[in-house]
């Protein structure tokens, strides 16, 4: 399958898509952040590509989309446009029914379709073995938290990028539209941990 090939069936299979820098979690630049943040907002799910982990859709999609610059967010296959556009629109108030219309209940309800906790902790145990993995949400929808000593020299955006990667597939998919992520290594995670409260000691007469 040819780059163009695989953006249009990116974009065909996903109602609503992002082509950002970095990931909803870290971005990598403003423009990228302020389109997520004007998303999150909306409470609508949308898929992403992280055109910085991805050169060759980086270098080819501006031709395909006739429009030159990061991010690009992409409704029921039509391009909306970068930050600014995206943030017009939800100012005027046309963002959120654009996007509630783009998603319609079947991709909500179809559970058959809905990644399973246990699927999650696997594919991020195949990169990180070591992980302690702590998962709360439901549906498409998850917060995941991994202690691994694999972060230890790891920045955050690194940690937040690699767990990230271990789940393309889901989120390319639909299988998974939104995740809030927590990283630590175990020293941070110790020490996130309230400490002991000094107990009393009945003294027997």
């Amino acid at each position: 399958m040819s780059t163009k090939d695989t953006i249009l069936k990116q974009i065909a299979d996903n109602p609503i898509l992002l082509y950002m820098k970095g990931v909803p979690t870290a971005p990598e630049c403003g423009f990228s952040g302020k389109t997520v943040e004007i998303l999150n907002a909306t409470k609508i799910p949308f898929a992403y590509v992280d055109v910085l982990r991805a050169p060759f859709i980086r270098d080819r999609l501006p031709s395909v989309s006739k429009w030159p610059t990061f991010p690009q967010l992409f409704v029921k296959g039509e391009l909306v446009g970068g930050a600014d556009i995206v943030e017009a629109l939800y100012n005027d108030g046309s963002l959120l029914p654009l996007l509630q219309a783009a998603v319609q209940p079947a991709d909500y309800s179809a559970q058959a379709n809905v990644i399973t906790h246990s699927e999650v902790e696997a594919l991020i145990l195949g990169s990180y073995p070591d992980a302690q993995i702590a998962i709360e949400g439901q549906g498409c929808d998850l917060t995941i938290r991994v202690v691994s000593a694999q972060f230890a020299d790891s920045s955050m955006v690194k940690q937040h990028q690699g767990v990230m990667a271990t789940l393309t597939e889901p989120l390319a998919t639909g299988r998974l539209h939104a995740v809030t992520l927590k990283t630590f290594t175990p020293e941070q995670w110790q020490a996130q941990q309230p400490a002991p409260q000094a107990g009393l000691l009945q003294i027997q007469l």
